[in-house]
């Protein structure tokens, strides 16, 4: 798939989604005119406004100079959130997924 973007060629070359409650993930790599990859995170939110259906998104670009640093911040907090589920068990997913991040 490939899209437009301010003239240059954006090569989509692969996408994982990921539905979790009221929001689903999307994981994309593309590449640019150039060859340069990059990944995108997009959180999309499924809203009610007006009494219309729209979805609120968030989204991070990560550059190729970032996978490293960003792979071991990411592996980093899931092994301390894992460690700090299993000292207390109050921790639960589902607390986790109804924290509201956008009133942080």
């Amino acid at each position: 798939m490939e899209k437009e973007k301010s003239g240059d060629r954006i090569d989509d070359l692969f996408t994982k989604v990921v539905k979790a409650g009221k929001r689903t993930y999307f994981f994309d790599i593309k590449s640019t005119k150039g060859g340069d990859l990059f990944m995108t995170i997009t959180e999309s939110k499924k809203i009610f406004q007006d009494g219309k259906e729209q979805y609120k998104k968030h989204k991070i670009f990560l550059y190729k100079e970032d996978f490293d640093k960003f792979k071991e911040g990411m592996d980093e907090t899931v092994s301390k959130l894992e460690e700090l589920r299993q000292q207390n068990n109050s921790y639960s997913t589902t607390e986790l997924d109804s924290i509201d991040f956008d009133s942080l």
